[in-house]
């Protein structure tokens, strides 16, 4: 290693070991004599937005980063205040670990063609547990863009109802104003894309929290059902009304095995547990809006029950009221929601399930699984994009003959289910049913042409090194 220079910029950089979630920050050459410790509570520890931009900290683009950061690090109240680093959190330099009273190493790199001193650490929260406050978890990241939230709000209702119609459904002071302001919120979040490519552009984040779920959408993307379910819960949760999450899966009629699916969250290991799992292949909804009780014959008379579910792509808009929700929900005699597959009809039954269940399951996902990106595009079978219309998937194989092979499997499933399908060698949407795609829906075109480098990578190392990547576009039939 070199000899330091006093006036090289001090760079401070924090990258989750889980996620590779990662934040530079340039910090202060008097601070590289501090121990660790102090650099967390001065860096790390809830710092002023709007200091650390005025300052030259960091770049805004790293913001949002740094706040993720602190949500893994340290635990937050029912307000929504940093409270303290949770338990087992260990800070490492390559794999030796750094005491918080010890001072972090400082290596010469480069950035930006510049120079630079930089202290590396890694976040390791591998002996950490996934417990979180989810009412003040979502009451924090409010309050970091409160304008933003509530202009994304604003606008949804006037699309909905135009701007004296948005004031007053805004006002929330009648049963019938807050099923207006749920309705209007579910539709919009339904209406954004069903995708799966925003992981491998832009910031590239292998699942998406309630509010960056928001941002994502506002930016004129999307995301998966239990993204989904998750921006609609936090824009809902600030303005009062009151919900749970509902798991769903296909063939799940019976009563959902709440003991199994904790244990599978515990342990990790879901060998052998197929038949299990379906319980939670999809997410949505249950609020309970005041001031429609008593209706349609129901007994709870301070409250009307409500199911959404804004996934789209295969699932057409669903906001069930009263008796319907109830039915669905098996208060009665169950019924099901018919789900058009790319292949086939199934039957998703919805569960209401203690809370702590689909809560974990979203913080595995968002926090803990390395591979969550790959999961939901390959093992899930969701692609990088789903609509009543198009199904597009990646291609990746390694030669002529697994090539061939996929090939044949996809085209298989099409002659079975009546629809009209490419397969394409090259990562390429210039075919017939590729410009279909673009003329139908141009926004995503250029995104899932421009999420092959990311994704080729990630595959590469997920599987095994050597892959290329064709697409594969599906015309699916109209949707019943």
């Amino acid at each position: 290693m070199g000899e330091m220079v006093e006036s090289q910029p001090l760079i401070l950089q924090l990258t989750d070991c889980f996620t590779g979630r990662q934040a530079a920050l340039r910090i202060d050459p008097a601070d590289r004599q501090i121990a660790l410790g102090q650099l967390l509570n001065k860096y790390l520890w809830p710092c002023p937005a709007d200091g650390l931009l005025r300052d030259g900290v960091i770049h805004a683009d790293s913001l949002l980063t740094l706040q993720a950061l602190q949500d893994l690090v340290y635990r937050c109240d029912d307000r929504g205040g940093l409270t303290g680093m949770f338990d087992g959190i260990v800070f490492r330099q390559g794999e030796r670990p750094v005491e918080l009273g010890e001072q972090p190493v400082i290596q010469d790199a480069r950035a930006g063609g510049a120079e630079v001193a930089l202290i590396d650490l890694i976040i390791d929260r591998a002996n950490v547990g996934y417990h979180r406050n989810w009412p003040g978890f979502h009451r924090r990241r409010w309050a970091n863009d409160p304008d933003f939230f509530a202009n994304f709000v604003h606008a949804a209702l006037e699309e909905a109802y135009g701007p004296a119609g948005a004031e007053a459904v805004l006002r929330l002071d009648s049963g019938e104003r807050r099923l207006q302001f749920l309705k209007a919120l579910g539709r919009r979040i339904w209406r954004s894309d069903f995708e799966n490519y925003s992981r491998f552009i832009g910031d590239k984040l292998m699942f998406k929290t309630g509010d960056e779920t928001v941002r994502n959408i506002a930016a004129g993307s999307g995301g998966i059902c239990t993204e989904k379910v998750q921006a609609l819960k936090f824009l809902t949760d600030h303005y009062g009304l009151p919900s749970e999450y509902l798991i769903a899966g296909d063939n799940a009629r019976d009563p959902a095995p709440v003991n199994r699916l904790r244990e599978m969250l515990t342990t990790f290991d879901f060998r052998f547990a197929k038949r299990y799992m379906r319980y939670w292949q999809h997410t949505a909804l249950l609020y309970q809006v005041e001031g429609l009780g008593g209706l349609d014959g129901l007994d709870n008379s301070d409250s009307w029950p409500v199911l959404v579910d804004a996934t789209n792509g295969n699932i057409p808009f669903l906001f069930i009221q009263g008796q319907e929700a109830e039915q669905l929900l098996g208060y009665t005699e169950k019924t099901a929601v018919s789900v058009r597959m790319v292949e086939a009809e199934e039957n998703y039954y919805y569960h209401r399930i203690p809370q702590d269940v689909p809560e974990n399951l979203f913080f595995i996902l968002e926090g803990w699984l390395t591979d969550t990106d790959m999961v939901q595009v390959f093992e899930n079978e969701l692609g990088l994009y789903l609509s009543a219309e198009f199904y597009v998937t990646p291609l990746p194989y390694r030669n002529e003959r697994e090539y061939q092979r996929l090939r044949r499997e996809y085209l298989d499933i099409c002659r079975r289910a009546g629809f009209s399908g490419e397969v394409n060698r090259e990562w390429t949407l210039d075919s017939p049913l590729g410009r279909q795609l673009a003329a139908a829906h141009p926004p995503v075109a250029p995104k899932v042409l421009a999420a092959q480098d990311h994704l080729l990578q990630r595959y590469n190392e997920w599987d095994k090194p050597g892959h290329d990547a064709g697409l594969v576009v599906i015309r699916l039939a109209p949707r019943r």
